[in-house]
């Protein structure tokens, strides 16, 4: 294989890497504007690309894998987390006692993939009573800082939702490596 062939692989490659960035940028963009047009359309995939080429960002690194069974559940679970956490911190919120302790939760991940380690992040931010304060790329740790936490089993009840959540995101989107590991 020539070098100019391998040179335009790779072009390709990153290209299909970026789509889905490109793609938000783009739809980001028409928001913003209130509209679909041609001209948002086109504008926005230039904008996209300039913001590309000024603030690189490394691609988003897709297993290429996607379950739509496991997809469900994890929705199906976090509209349910959601909405009984959402009633849990109100409770609490009106209580005369209030929210008595709290804890820091270091929590270390199974995958290494940054795509996932995100959506699980995000996924556990926006269910109320814990929110990710810190986290270990590197490392693969998330550190949570969870409401309510009163006891030792308290603490393994949020330890172990952490896993829980990541094992529903790797089960929808992960690679088979990342599965394979969270079977183990």
């Amino acid at each position: 294989m020539s070098e100019k062939r391998r040179e335009k692989t790779r072009v390709r490659r990153r290209i299909w890497q970026q789509l889905p960035l490109i793609v938000a940028l783009v739809v980001l963009w028409a928001l913003l504007w209130g509209s679909f047009s041609l001209l948002n359309i086109v504008t926005g995939v230039l904008l996209a690309m300039l913001v590309m080429r000024v603030f690189y960002l490394p691609p988003v690194e897709l297993s290429g894998r996607f379950n739509p069974f496991w997809f469900l559940v994890f929705l199906g679970q976090f509209l349910g987390e959601l909405v009984y956490a959402s009633f849990q911190v109100g409770f609490q919120a009106l209580s005369p006692r209030g929210v008595t302790s709290n804890s820091v939760i270091a929590v270390q991940l199974i995958t290494r993939s940054d795509f996932l380690l995100t959506l699980t992040a995000i996924a556990l931010s926006l269910v109320p009573g814990s929110i990710v304060v810190e986290v270990d790329r590197e490392k693969s740790i998330l550190f949570l800082h969870a409401l309510n936490t009163r006891t030792q089993d308290d603490i393994d009840k949020a330890h172990n939702r952490v896993l829980e959540v990541e094992g529903r995101l790797v089960r929808a989107l992960g690679s088979k490596d990342d599965v394979r590991r969270m079977s183990k």
